[in-house]
Formats: C-alpha cells, sequence, structure tokens
C-alpha cells in the first residue's frame, strides 16, 4: 500500500489513491470526490457486444442510474467500473486502464 494521499493512479479523467477516488468532470463545475470508506462496492460494466452503445455515453446519464463523467475517449473503451456508493445513481467511470483501479479500489477490501 502507498503512504495516505500519495497518487497510484491518474489518467488525466480518473485520479485515485489509498484515500479516494477523484473523478474529473463529473459535474459541469468540477470533479467528484469519493473517499474508499465510502465505497460499498463495485462492479463491472462491459462495453462491448450489445453494451457497446453505453460506450458512446460520453458525460452524463441514458438510464437514471449510471453517471459518466465527461470522456471522450470513453467510445474506445471496453470496460467501465460502476462505483456502488449507496444511493440510486452511481457513479460510472471509464478509466484508461480499468484494471489497475479495481485493484487500488479493492485492494484489503475482499470485494470483487
Amino acid at each position: 500500500m502507498s503512504r495516505a494521499g500519495t497518487t497510484t493512479y491518474d489518467d488525466g479523467a480518473i485520479r485515485c489513491d489509498d484515500q479516494c477516488l477523484i473523478i474529473r468532470g463529473y459535474y459541469p463545475w468540477g470533479a467528484k470526490r469519493i473517499a474508499r470508506t465510502s465505497i460499498k462496492g463495485i462492479e463491472t460494466l462491459d462495453l462491448t457486444g450489445p453494451n457497446k452503445v453505453r460506450a458512446w455515453r460520453i458525460w452524463g446519464t441514458g438510464d437514471f442510474v449510471h453517471w459518466w463523467n465527461f470522456d471522450a475517449r470513453c467510445p474506445r473503451k471496453s470496460r467501465a467500473p460502476v462505483i456502488e456508493v449507496g444511493r440510486r445513481v452511481r457513479p460510472t467511470i471509464a478509466p484508461d486502464d480499468p484494471d489497475a483501479v479495481l485493484r487500488i479500489l479493492t485492494a484489503g477490501r475482499g470485494s470483487r
């Protein structure tokens, strides 16, 4: 594990470390910060096959459940972690390296 607050992943849109997840472009006015202790669970949404249409969601929501941060590169990505924070709307991100983000966010939690 890294020192508290040390950035362990940053692709310009998503930043995460051992303390929090920062989703840039989540709101029109800025980023959303989610403490790792607030994360209840993480699912992975496939963006291929029948779900390929979801990859074209470059910001906002189409189903009032998943909220995507602004990412013009999303149509070129294949997987998106969905962050469960105990609310109806779930932050949905498409990092450049979803495996690295999942590894960081699930470290020490024993989750999926």
